[in-house]
């Protein structure tokens, strides 16, 4: 007997015009999760996606904010379970593979496993520039927050009710994946990557990404969750360059000052001066940045831990009721 068997599973599949494939995406869920509810959030389609989608046994809600980040929001909010899957409708991700991410959640009572993409995948699954884009972002995250990663922006992870009920989530578009990952990881939470083969889209079948606009997304996400969440990092970085443009632009008068006992370029010195006093603030303001993050942390770990003693483990959460239909 699989170790998860007693627990509920809940597929949340968020969608937007996926009428080709999402049939096909609910079955093969149906095939490797039999015991799984498979929610499908329509995302505002303009095709028969939900139609489709109710056609193969899937429970259909509908979702109206647009932005994939806010459909995520919207599933965590509502939907109850004790394992939660998300995937994407366009039949990219293998099904087959969620027993496997499932056991490794359970196995090492982690909080998030997510299917790494990069080391098995189609010729034309990934845009030339999307691989380069995940490298870069995946490298930067790796580099900030001091952890090994290979794909933060794969839309394929398993979660713990933990996460999907404590931790809070705030990206509107496709910065969600990384704003998951990135909040996890600061909250101590264990995020473990297992790769997968990642398949790449029938005919028919169109990509919603926007690359330079997501991918500003996606970095503007990364830094406000480096300053959210690292902040005596963000802030002596910041210090440090201004220490650097205070002694560039404070040399020359220091050095006439010290040659003539005369400051001859006052404003430069004044400059300098001003550069060198908000270095001093924003030493500071990390400083008691990091420590309002460190009690967060701190209250976030005591909360969530009373939580998970007061819950009963392997209870099956009641099923969410949407329009009548369960």
């Amino acid at each position: 007997m699989l170790s998860y068997e007693s627990r509920s599973i809940a597929v949340l599949l968020p969608c937007y015009d996926e009428e080709v494939t999402i049939g096909g995406v609910v079955r093969d869920f149906r095939q490797a999760l039999p015991s799984a509810d498979i929610y499908v959030f329509d995302n505002n389609s303009k095709d028969r996606t939900a139609e489709v989608a109710r056609e193969a046994g899937a429970i259909v809600i509908p979702s109206p904010r647009q932005g994939k980040g806010f459909v995520v929001l919207h599933m965590f909010r509502v939907v109850e379970a004790d394992i939660y899957i998300m995937a994407d409708g366009d039949a990219t991700y293998p099904a087959d593979a969620a027993p496997k991410l499932i056991e490794i959640l359970e196995r090492n009572h982690a909080d998030m496993v997510v299917g790494s993409r990069l080391s098995s995948h189609e010729g034309q699954s990934f845009r030339p520039l999307h691989v380069l884009g995940n490298l870069v972002f995946t490298g930067l995250v790796s580099l900030l927050f001091g952890v090994r990663l290979q794909d933060i922006l794969s839309g394929y992870r398993v979660f713990s009710r933990r996460f999907v009920k404590c931790v809070p989530l705030s990206a509107g578009g496709f910065g969600i994946e990384t704003d998951m990952t990135l909040n996890a990881l600061s909250k101590g939470m264990t995020v473990i990557e297992s790769p997968i083969h990642y398949g790449s889209r029938p005919e028919g079948s169109a990509s919603k990404l926007s690359t330079f606009r997501d991918g500003f997304v996606i970095l503007g996400a990364i830094f406000r969750l480096f300053k959210d969440y690292k902040p005596l990092a963000f802030f002596s970085l910041l210090a440090s360059a201004l220490v650097v443009a205070a002694l560039a632009a404070g040399s020359l008068p220091i050095w006439e000052y010290l040659e003539t006992g005369i400051v001859l370029r006052v404003p430069l010195a004044v400059l300098a001066a001003s550069l060198a006093i908000l270095a001093a603030l924003m030493l500071s303001v990390g400083l008691i940045l990091d420590t309002a993050a460190r009690y967060h942390r701190e209250t976030f770990v005591v909360l969530t831990s009373a939580q998970s003693t007061s819950s009963s483990p392997g209870r099956r959460p009641d099923r969410l009721k949407v329009g009548g239909q369960e």
